[in-house]
């Protein structure tokens, strides 16, 4: 049974960049896409990227230019590379494997 585990929130001023990461105790290579969502309080959750088996990279239009999902399937992490944060991204930011797992959650919070 597959574990996602991420890491990397934190706080953040607006602009600044943080860099998430989603360890799996599976083989990522063995699932057709890894992904990234958030939700923010009282709103439904989100899709902000999604890396296909292939490599090819999906965003929500909010995130695109500033977001970047790349994966290391030797490590078998994924990571969400975000750029000029802005307050709206503040949320809770998810891993997804479209094996059905999802991980625990890491928030990030922007803000001065």
């Amino acid at each position: 049974q597959a574990q996602l585990v991420e890491s990397g929130g934190g706080l953040v001023q607006p602009g600044g960049s943080l860099r998430l990461s989603c360890a799996s105790s599976g083989k990522i290579v063995t699932v057709n896409f890894m992904a990234w969502y958030r939700q923010a309080p009282e709103k439904e959750r989100e899709l902000v990227a999604r890396i296909m088996r292939s490599g090819i990279t999906t965003y929500a239009d909010s995130v695109k230019g500033r977001f970047t999902i790349s994966r290391d399937n030797a490590k078998n992490t994924v990571y969400l590379q975000m750029n000029t944060l802005k307050p709206e991204d503040t949320a809770v930011y998810y891993c997804y494997g479209s094996n059905g797992y999802w991980g625990q959650g890491t928030q990030v919070t922007v803000s001065s």
